[in-house]
């Protein structure tokens, strides 16, 4: 059995998909989650990474843990899943750890956690996500308009269905240990190039507004912590070569090109509707 946290989020929805069409026996685990949310023959199983304890439940049984960068207790959750039998965990971490490794101080304790459990591991680091631009559907929808900072600054997405590809090929097969994956998009595109994808898809015109960085950090901080915010814009705004970077683990992984920006937007059109 492999347990997959997150499962109602964009990665983890779509790997629980990736492994039920694999064949494998699978628990998806979310805070709040029933068994409408999951396909048939998934166990659904509501737990907490706040609480680590919480997780008992979920993991009794199972070889492998897909876990998200949740919650302050890291060890406590690795500690529920080897006390259970779980023999490998995969993290979806974040790239930042690696170029930024002051802003992301919390994955990094993370990825710490995991490489000190003693349980085989592998480590999944993501650019941004091509889902990120879901902040746009009620704009886009409403006003067909579309508003972010540092308009001609591109960065290379990946598609959330990719990273849960790699996650759920490095979950089911060996020779993964101690790896570190660094997933991107095909190419690096910006936010005006993205916002014309989803123009290109819905077939209708999208106007762009750029935003200044002062008014992209007040609309973040609604949602996200300032450092965060903080460290996000950095991202966005002055990306590091690496960040820009077109990497090849996805390819590598899959054995197919990643997914271009433009293909996501077409496979979620009627979110911008």
């Amino acid at each position: 059995m492999i347990v997959v946290a997150g499962a109602t989020g964009n990665v983890g929805r779509a790997l629980v998909g990736e492994l039920v069409r694999a064949g494998e026996t699978v628990t998806a685990v979310a805070r709040r989650i029933g068994d409408e949310q999951v396909p048939r023959g998934v166990r659904a199983v509501a737990a907490d990474l706040g609480e680590p304890a919480s997780l008992a439940p979920a993991v009794a049984g199972a070889k492998a843990l897909f876990l998200l960068v949740a919650g302050q207790d890291p060890a406590g959750l690795l500690r529920e899943a080897a006390a259970a039998g779980v023999a490998k965990v995969v993290l979806l971490s974040s790239q930042g750890v690696g170029t930024r490794p002051g802003t992301y101080g919390h994955a990094a304790d993370f990825e710490a956690a995991v490489a000190g459990s003693g349980l085989a591991f592998t480590l999944l680091r993501p650019g941004g996500l091509a889902s990120n631009a879901l902040a746009w559907a009620e704009p886009i929808r409403r006003h067909r308009t579309a508003a972010a900072p540092f308009a001609d600054v591109a960065l290379p997405f990946v598609d959330p269905d990719d990273v849960a590809a790699v996650a759920a090929a490095v979950l089911r097969e060996d020779g993964h240990d101690g790896a570190t994956y660094t997933l991107t998009g095909p190419a690096a595109t910006t936010p005006r190039q993205r916002a014309a994808a989803i123009a290109g898809a819905l077939g209708e015109p999208v106007a762009f507004v750029e935003q200044s960085r002062e008014e992209a950090r007040a609309q973040m901080v609604r949602f996200m912590p300032p450092e965060v915010a903080e460290g996000t814009l950095a991202i966005l705004g002055e990306p590091t070569p690496q960040e820009q970077s077109v990497g090849e683990d996805v390819r590598r992984l899959l054995g197919r090109p990643a997914t271009p920006f433009a293909a996501w937007a077409a496979r979620h059109v009627a979110a911008f509707r």
